[in-house]
């Protein structure tokens, strides 16, 4: 029961700390203790009220949950070391998108207030993730159309060689004396 208790405060906190990192990427950070909103004199924003985890995990699609599930359960399976290796590349992975983001705007052009800086990061990586997305799905595509022909390739050519036209031979039968002797492959 205590392993029971323990996997589920897991998925729970493994589904706070991604609701949130995904809230935190798709919402502009507020800087410089600024307010955010339109302007002067429009008062300030509303925002929505933070759903609540169970609320967000309802929300889900199933094939997402079935993906969380699956990733925690693996997270629940690896070592601290590998724990801590999976962490170091998202850390990895993360200051990589932050210097793409960086020389993006840099390549724009455009000289933002930091309001609308953090709108533009947060954007470039919502689209970002989903070129992403669809380059992984169009080369899955294409792995699945080209994995058949390689089969037949790999067939062809490890198939057992025929000479002089005469039908393949078993490969533990002798041509000279009809014994059986074993073949290349099995010594």
């Amino acid at each position: 029961m205590g392993r029971k208790a323990n996997f589920v405060n897991i998925i729970i906190t493994l589904s706070i700390l991604a609701s949130s990192c995904a809230f935190a990427q798709a919402q502009p950070q507020r800087t410089n203790g600024r307010r955010e909103g339109p302007g002067l004199g429009f008062g300030p924003t509303r925002r929505p009220p933070i759903p609540s985890v169970r609320e967000r995990w309802s929300s889900l699609p199933p094939a997402e949950r079935q993906i969380f599930r699956r990733n925690a359960e693996r997270w629940m399976r690896m070592s601290p070391q590998e724990r801590q290796i999976m962490r170091q590349r998202e850390a990895l992975r993360r200051e990589q998108i932050g210097r793409e983001t960086e020389a993006a705007l840099r390549d724009s052009g455009l000289m933002l207030d930091p309001e609308r800086r953090n709108l533009f990061e947060s954007r470039y990586i919502q689209e970002r993730r989903k070129i992403e997305q669809s380059l992984r799905q169009q080369i899955e595509a294409e792995r699945q159309q080209q994995l058949p022909s390689l089969i037949q390739q790999l067939k062809k050519e490890f198939q057992p060689q025929q000479a002089n036209g005469t039908p393949t031979m078993k490969p533990t039968e002798s041509p000279k004396s009809g014994k059986s002797e074993s073949s290349p492959r099995d010594r």
